[in-house]
Order: structure tokens, then C-alpha cells, then sequence
């Protein structure tokens, strides 16, 4: 009987559908050491692994001749692995795309919409039992219906935020990435990020992670942003050249950013916290119960088609 490592807790509909293999459950809410991810490469023939669990080409170096053959990652996001490394080492990897796209979308307009009109701030304000009541220039923020959208990265999490956008409030759609794309909606390409930021009311990143998307906004593209502009990353922490924007919002040279991912996560700095311009959510992009389910039933479809000798749906 094949026997396979789940690295954290998932939710619980999850394991009885790993039945026919041998499951050893990690249950637990940390990311998985060095000496636990080579342990796991030399103990088990797949493993369910996720965000954080840092399979790196030292790993692999140190496992020359894996018994794991399969690293199943619960989520779409991979760039915690080193893909090329695994390849050499025989081990194939997977991931979950299409679960997590509309639960990132709404994520990525709860923060627009936080964002633009200060909702965070005025929570923060009742709760502080500090609220004088209303008046006419209370907390002025800025309206989205109308406005301008850039969207950094037209995957599939991009085109869900574009169309709710679009549909929903009525935006102009501006999107920079690859090259154009065919769209069932009106949308604008951009080969330069700077002028697309300097053009949109909210630029949102939508690009997956790794060393070609590190610190993609930094300095100059925040620079390029208007005074209003509001900044919102639901992709990855190391996109955004944190410092740059810990400045940017120090300074006011943008109107605020909405962040679900940090550079260093789990580690947000206190100049971040200490912000009241800046909306922060714990990495809660795909997190509801149905979308969690969903994206641990596809990680258990690509790990038991591998090791019952198919091809995995979701190869990476």
C-alpha cells in the first residue's frame, strides 16, 4: 500500500478520500521544517503539501533519490517549490487551479471596496466608542462605480476580478501582463506597467509568484500611481517591494492599498500595522469551507491518479 503525508490540518471531508492508501496526517497549522520536508521525501510515495512548505533545491540535494514521487499541492500557487529541482529528482508536481479563482476574486473586491471607502478605519472608529454620529464630510473615500481598474496579470483570477469589475460597477478594464488576450469583455492591454498604474484608480495584482514576479511593483511603479490610487494584492507578498510601499503609504503619495499577502508573511511589520491607509487581511483568499473542500478534493485527484499510474489532471 502506497503510503502519503498530508502536511497540514485540511478540512476533515478531505480523508476519507484518500481510502486505499496509507495516510499519515500532519496535523498541524505550521509550515513543515527542512528536516520534515527531506523526511518526507525519503518516508512516502506522495505528499499532499501547501503554501509555505519550502521544498527548495537544497531539499532535493540533500534526497538525491526521492521514494516521494509526487508533491500534490493544495493550492495554485507553487512557487514554494522548486520546480525544476523536483523534475530532476523524478518527482512530479500538481496544484489546484479553477477551485480558488472566484473565492480569490470576491477577496480582491472586498479589499477594493474596504480600500476605497475606509471601512477598516470606520470599524476600527465605532469600536473604539470614539464616533461622534454622522455628517456630511465623515470619512470621505472614493467611489468605484465608474472608475478605472489595472490589473496586473490576466490569468484566471485576473479575468474574475475584471469581469466583476467590469460588470459589476461599471469599471474600465486596463490589464498588463504577457501580451493581449481574447476577452468576452471590453478591456484594454498595456505592455508598460507604469503607464497602465498611472492611468487606473486601483491596481490589482493577479500574477503568480516566484523569481520573474519579485518585486514586479516596487518604487517606480508606486511612483507612477495617482495620489488617490488604491494598491490591492491578493497574489503574493514578494510581488510588492514591501518597503516601497510601507513609504508610499507613510507618505501619501498613494490614497491606500488593500493587502491579503505580505512579503514576509507571516510577519507584517509594525509600520504596516500602525497605517490607517492600509486594509489587512490574514491570507484569506480561498478561505471558505466550500472552496477549501474543493481544492483538497482536487489535490487527492491528482495524487491518486499518479500513483495509480495515470496522469494527474493538474500538472504543473
Amino acid at each position: 500500500m502506497k503510503k502519503v503525508l498530508v502536511s497540514r490540518i485540511l478540512p476533515e471531508e478531505i480523508y476519507p478520500l484518500l481510502d486505499g492508501v496509507e495516510v499519515v496526517r500532519r496535523d498541524q497549522t505550521s509550515v513543515m521544517s527542512e528536516a520534515e520536508m527531506r523526511a518526507a521525501l525519503q518516508e512516502f510515495d506522495g505528499v499532499i503539501c501547501t503554501l509555505g512548505d519550502q521544498f527548495s533545491a537544497e531539499v532535493f540535494a540533500d534526497v538525491p533519490t526521492p521514494r516521494c514521487k509526487i508533491l500534490a499541492n493544495f493550492g495554485v500557487g507553487f512557487n514554494h517549490i522548486d520546480t525544476k529541482a523536483a523534475k530532476a529528482a523524478g518527482v512530479t508536481v500538481t496544484n489546484t487551479p479553477g477551485a480558488v479563482t472566484d473565492a480569490t476574486a470576491d477577496t480582491a473586491m472586498t479589499l477594493m471596496l474596504m480600500s476605497a471607502r475606509r471601512a477598516a478605519e470606520g470599524e476600527r472608529l465605532v469600536r473604539s466608542g470614539e464616533w461622534e454620529g454622522w455628517h456630511p464630510t465623515q470619512m470621505l473615500g472614493l467611489h468605484l462605480s465608474g472608475k478605472a481598474v489595472g490589473i496586473v496579470g490576466m490569468g484566471r483570477i485576473g479575468q474574475a476580478i475584471a469581469r466583476r469589475c467590469h460588470y459589476g460597477f461599471d469599471m474600465a478594464v486596463h490589464y498588463f501582463g504577457r501580451g493581449p488576450k481574447e476577452l468576452d469583455f471590453d478591456a484594454t492591454f498595456h505592455p508598460d506597467l507604469s503607464e497602465m498604474a498611472s492611468l487606473v484608480d486601483a491596481l490589482v495584482i493577479a500574477v503568480p509568484g516566484g523569481a520573474e514576479t519579485t518585486h514586479l511593483i516596487d518604487a517606480k511603479i508606486l511612483a507612477a500611481m495617482r495620489p488617490h490610487g488604491r494598491l490591492i494584492n491578493i497574489a503574493r507578498g514578494e510581488v510588492v517591494e514591501q518597503r516601497a510601499l510601507i513609504e508610499a503609504l507613510q507618505n501619501e503619495t498613494i490614497g491606500g492599498a488593500g493587502l491579503d499577502v505580505y512579503e514576509f508573511e507571516p510577519d507584517v511589520p509594525s509600520e504596516l500595522r500602525d497605517l490607517e491607509n492600509v486594509v489587512l487581511l490574514p491570507h484569506l483568499g480561498t478561505a471558505t469551507r466550500e472552496v477549501r473542500v474543493d481544492m483538497g478534493r482536487m489535490a487527492v485527484r491528482n495524487l491518486l491518479a499518479f500513483l495509480q499510474g495515470d496522469t494527474p489532471p493538474n500538472l504543473v
